[in-house]
């Protein structure tokens, strides 16, 4: 018998499967009780973690959403707001969750196109100190949004703007290595315009779960506290953190492999008139297909007989990540040209 066609699978990079070296890390880990404190991979992978980008403290957390959440909380009461993009995932994916379990209200501003929120609109969003309206205590980045990379410099213009309103700032950097990547830059010189942010372990990086809330040590504390409350107090939780040790030691440069393999596929797939590609359309390890959602949902039906995984959507995302390979590209390549090429 031959042997079985891989799949590949570009809905997301969080898809990845464990490196060898992760599963050897998760096998060999040295583990204790972390509600505790006592897990000992635990406690280096926050400390790692914390150092790596230029913060007192931080804390492992299931994924996330529940990271975002907890650092929402740990910013602001009852009755606070925070000033968030419209499109995002805080605000939008992640089941109201600041709304519904910390009564936060959250103020959405549209984004620019580039992914950025408007300097004068984000002031404009924020309330003066008048009982009628609620306060606002925070405005929470996303960097990359789409696939997009913030630019440095808005981000110290952003900086500037919450300090001189007395706010905090929270980056959702789910994808913020692909960031420092791109931009070829420390991950710190992001990092240290906000007062805390969110790492995601399980996407590009590969680790199986887990992402770290990265603050100063007064809202780490408060953080951890609010984790016991929505049952995220792992026990041995070290068997996971391990992988994510090897993740943010081993990973992050070779997201860069992730960014070449998205520009081959958009260079493959460019001349397709039908889908309309610009330069726009790639973005890190992402390219934005612009079909319609009805050829989308045709050629999702084509790729999937041929164990190629997209999600049908007007404007398809597929996402390059360390289990598609140059030649998985090509092969996806070649199979989306080939329906484009059939008669009608």
């Amino acid at each position: 018998m031959g042997s079985q066609r891989k799949t590949i699978d570009l809905r997301s990079d969080t898809v990845t499967l464990p490196t060898e070296n992760m599963l050897s890390a998760m096998a060999d880990a040295k583990v204790g009780d972390d509600v505790y404190g006592e897990d000992p991979t635990v406690n280096e992978l926050e400390a790692y973690a914390a150092e790596m980008l230029g913060f007192e403290s931080a804390l492992f957390a299931t994924s996330g959403t529940q990271s975002n959440l907890l650092a929402l909380l740990a910013h602001c009461q009852r009755g606070d707001e925070y000033i968030v993009g419209q499109q995002a995932h805080t605000y939008k994916y992640e089941g109201g969750g600041a709304a519904v379990l910390g009564s936060i209200q959250p103020q959405p501003v549209e984004f620019r196109g580039d992914g950025t929120l408007c300097l004068k609109q984000v002031e404009a969003a924020i309330k003066p100190d008048d009982f009628h309206f609620a306060n606002t205590r925070l405005v929470a980045l996303e960097n990359t949004v789409a696939g997009r990379v913030l630019p440095i410099e808005y981000l110290a213009a952003m900086r500037e703007l919450v300090d001189s309103r007395g706010l905090a700032l929270h980056l959702d950097g789910a994808r913020v290595f692909n960031a420092a990547v791109q931009q070829k830059s420390d991950i710190k010189n992001i990092s240290r315009y906000f007062d805390s942010v969110s790492i995601c372990l399980s996407k590009g990086l590969c680790a199986p779960v887990g992402s770290v809330l990265c603050g100063s040590g007064e809202l780490v504390a408060s953080a951890r506290r609010w984790r016991k409350m929505l049952g995220g107090g792992m026990r041995q939780a070290g068997y996971v953190a391990a992988a994510g040790l090897v993740a943010l030691r081993e990973n992050v440069e070779r997201l860069e492999k992730d960014h070449e393999n998205a520009r081959k596929l958009y260079e493959g797939l460019k001349p397709i008139a039908a889908l309309n590609l610009t330069d726009d359309h790639v973005r890190t390890n992402m390219v934005f297909l612009d079909c319609g959602l009805r050829t989308a949902e045709a050629l999702a039906g084509k790729l999937a007989s041929e164990d190629i995984i997209i999600s049908p959507a007007s404007t398809p995302r597929l996402v390059l990540h360390k289990d598609v390979s140059s030649r998985d590209v090509t092969r996806v390549i070649n199979k989306v040209n080939e329906f484009f090429d059939q008669p009608e």
